[in-house]
């Protein structure tokens, strides 16, 4: 799939969202889509996923299946959580029991019976993955897809990313946790002030040294792409273990 001089806008006289991008995704390829809130990073990945169409330019060899996991589910539909996946199932042509491999591996099976409006964000969200993916897909595209999710459940994201490429699949992800960005092979991108840049091919990590930061709670996302943007490799971010009580 690939974005043929993609420029976006979301009316006639705003400002440009999006200028000017020309890149593609091959089969087989993680790309981490990385910028700060507001960059546009949302509105490439609804582009790809077909969610948007360009104001000019377009995306082109997009395949037939594509898995789209927006950054908040849309939990206020009619369905239980069950009822949503065999009506997604349905609409695919799948037999009933095609999502019941994905209610399993999320852990979704004590909610199946719950209303989409009653889920928590984090399990709304695994609903939201297992609807992608109930239909091996050609490009699975997932927006800040850890948001909600507990920490044995985000752990489940890379290796999901992981069996979808090594089957041929291509996936487009943003990250701003940097859960996803050491992800062997992955390729990395930048948004920003409207342009799409592609970044260089990290280093070798035999001459690298490993540097922890701490940052505040709210500053992290910005410390990302800054530190990315001087070139450095973000291994990962974790929580601030709380210190032990002094004896």
């Amino acid at each position: 799939m690939r974005f043929d001089g993609i420029w976006f806008r979301y009316a006639r006289r705003a400002g440009w969202t999006l200028r000017a991008v020309d890149a593609a995704v091959e089969p087989g390829q993680t790309v981490v889509v990385l910028g700060h809130n507001g960059a546009g990073k949302s509105t490439l990945l609804q582009l790809a996923a077909g969610v948007l169409r360009p104001t000019r330019g377009a995306v082109r060899d997009r395949p037939a299946v594509v898995g789209w996991v927006p950054e908040r589910f849309p939990a206020a539909q009619p369905f239980t959580a069950l009822g949503y996946l065999r009506a997604m199932s349905d609409l695919r042509g799948l037999p009933a029991g095609a999502a019941d491999h994905w209610i399993e591996r999320l852990g979704l099976t004590e909610h199946t019976h719950t209303p989409l409006g009653d889920l928590s964000k984090g399990t709304a969200q695994k609903v939201g993955l297992a609807q992608a993916l109930l239909t091996p897909p050609g490009l699975l595209v997932l927006d800040e897809p850890w948001e909600g999710l507990d920490a044995a459940s985000r752990q489940l994201v890379p290796q999901i990313v992981a069996e979808v490429t090594a089957a041929g699949g291509a996936v487009l992800v943003s990250d701003h946790r940097g859960e996803i960005a050491g992800l062997p092979g992955a390729i990395h991108w930048t948004v920003r002030g409207g342009e799409l840049h592609e970044d260089p091919a990290e280093p070798d990590a035999v001459d690298e040294v490993i540097v922890e930061v701490a940052v505040r709670r709210h500053e992290a996302a910005e410390a990302v792409v800054r530190l990315r943007a001087s070139g450095h490799r973000v291994l990962g971010v974790r929580e601030n273990a709380a210190p032990e009580e002094t004896r």
